[in-house]
């Protein structure tokens, strides 16, 4: 057995007892109505946790020397005399934006998990370390060759927490631009941390698919499994910081054959769907389209010889999902830390594909955290609703998670699909002050914990971007052509 699996089993023993107690509770408690909808299931939808053990940087050396089966006990004791300060320290010495999740928070948002939610599977849509990992090490630990040891102890860590909470129940992880051991957006296919790392997801996936899916994450990060519980569903994990233009290898290299044979694989996972007569769950990290922020940030002149910010390199990715979305029922995506929707419309004609960005645990950008739980039809995969529960502060001390809205319910939406986002995203279009209940919605729920200021006086540029995801497409749009 590696000492990977050791520390998951020493993890998780801990808590199963406690969790199935907890799991047979909210059993009992679950409304009769909602037990009987059996063709439902249920789905709780997380992304962007980045979990930052370095809260009390006095701790940092002993989290590298302990087993992470250690780590609860250290993590939940009280801080050093001097841990604000040191923290704060830490911050300036790293160029970090802002705070990421700490212990306490990490807890405050599984305890409310278990609370609100009693999912059949979970997916995770990246980024589960902390932003500036490397510098944050280096400055706390300072022993370079335990650097990956220690990245692959916090991924394992965080990935053992949610085993924890719900042992049995099937957990997909994607893999974002912070989850590497070698820097941020860098990382090696066929690496001796994609393969630890493969050995960390082994025991959160469903037997049965197992060995192939570990097989795939090892060479490249990503994976197709069977999507359990839902009848003949298959999801496909990318990695898709390798699409990613910042993208790097360990070196500093571009990447652009490890781009290339992922998409060959992607490709191949749909055609072997299609021929199967399979519904399609995919997920990655970083989103296909525009980055509005950055767009806007950067006064890119979209409309003259300027170019929108990109999410990714235009083309293979958002032609294969075109390409099969008569197969594709929903397409899970991160990385903005906020709550939003995009449409992949077709060239011409054709459905399209639903694609939903899922809030972030990390209170980083200044959001509260949030996570979705979404109600799936067990037949066709179609996502047939979804609520988003929020934190009432950003540090999981005294907080309080309750419900922030309800899709359905605030869209006046039968379901989320291509046609339903097509439907909004028109009133959105139509509405250029962003005067409307469900724009207002919008923009209110987008940014969780308060309206975003900056979304207000630029909601026409953004709403280009909900269905206009290639650079010329959406200046065309902006710019009326």
């Amino acid at each position: 057995m590696s000492r990977f699996a050791q520390w998951f089993r020493m993890v998780a023993f801990g808590a199963v007892f406690f969790s199935f107690l907890s799991a047979a509770v909210a059993r009992a408690q679950t409304a009769p109505a909602e037990r009987g909808q059996t063709g439902a299931v249920s789905a709780l939808l997380i992304s962007d946790i980045h979990f930052d053990p370095f809260h009390d940087p006095a701790k940092a050396k002993q989290l590298a020397r302990d087993p992470v089966s250690d780590w609860p006990a250290l993590l939940a004791a009280p801080d050093s005399a001097g841990a604000p300060a040191s923290f704060r320290q830490l911050q300036s010495a790293c160029g970090t934006r802002g705070v990421d999740t700490p212990y306490p928070l990490l807890r405050s948002a599984l305890r409310a998990m278990r609370a609100h939610s009693q999912p059949q599977f979970v997916t995770v849509s990246g980024d589960l370390i902390a932003h500036q990992f490397d510098c944050r090490y280096l400055k706390t630990v300072g022993d370079p060759a335990g650097y990956e040891s220690f990245v692959e102890k916090t991924i394992g860590f965080v990935v053992g927490q949610l085993r924890a909470a719900w042992p049995g129940v099937p957990i997909y992880v994607a893999l974002g631009n912070n989850d590497s051991a070698c820097g941020d957006y860098r990382l090696d296919p066929d690496s001796a941390f994609l393969r630890q790392t493969a050995e960390i997801l082994g025991p959160v996936l469903p037997r049965a698919a197992r060995a192939d899916a570990l097989h795939q994450f090892a060479a490249g990060g990503y994976y197709s499994v069977p999507l359990d519980p839902l009848e003949k569903t298959r999801l496909i994990v990318l990695n898709d910081v390798f699409q990613s233009p910042k993208y790097r290898t360990c070196a500093g290299a571009k990447g652009d054959a490890s781009a290339q044979a992922e998409m060959t694989w992607f490709a191949r996972q749909l055609d072997r769907a299609q021929r199967a007569g399979e519904n399609v769950w995919v997920m990655g990290h970083i989103p296909p389209g525009v980055n509005v922020y950055s767009t806007v940030r950067d006064l890119a002149d979209v409309c003259g010889a300027g170019k929108p910010v990109m999410f990714l390199h235009a083309g293979a990715l958002d032609d294969l999902l075109l390409e099969h979305a008569g197969e594709v029922r929903l397409a899970l995506f991160a990385h903005t830390h906020m709550d939003e929707i995009r449409l992949l419309a077709p060239h011409a004609g054709g459905p399209g594909v639903a694609l939903k960005l899922v809030p972030s645990i990390s209170p980083v950008d200044g959001n509260n955290p949030a996570f979705t739980v979404a109600r799936v039809d067990r037949s066709t995969a179609t996502l047939d609703d979804y609520e988003v529960f929020a934190a009432s502060n950003q540090t999981g001390v005294g907080t309080r998670w309750t419900r922030e809205y309800d899709y359905r319910q605030a869209y006046n939406q039968p379901a989320f699909t291509p046609q339903a986002l097509r439907a909004l995203i028109a009133g959105f279009n139509a509405d250029r002050k962003a005067k409307t209940s469900e724009s207002q919605d919008y923009i209110r729920d987008f940014f969780v914990g308060g309206a975003l200021p900056e979304l207000t006086p630029f909601w026409p540029q953004y709403v280009c971007s909900l269905d206009h995801l290639t650079a010329n497409g959406y200046a065309g749009c902006v710019c009326g052509k």
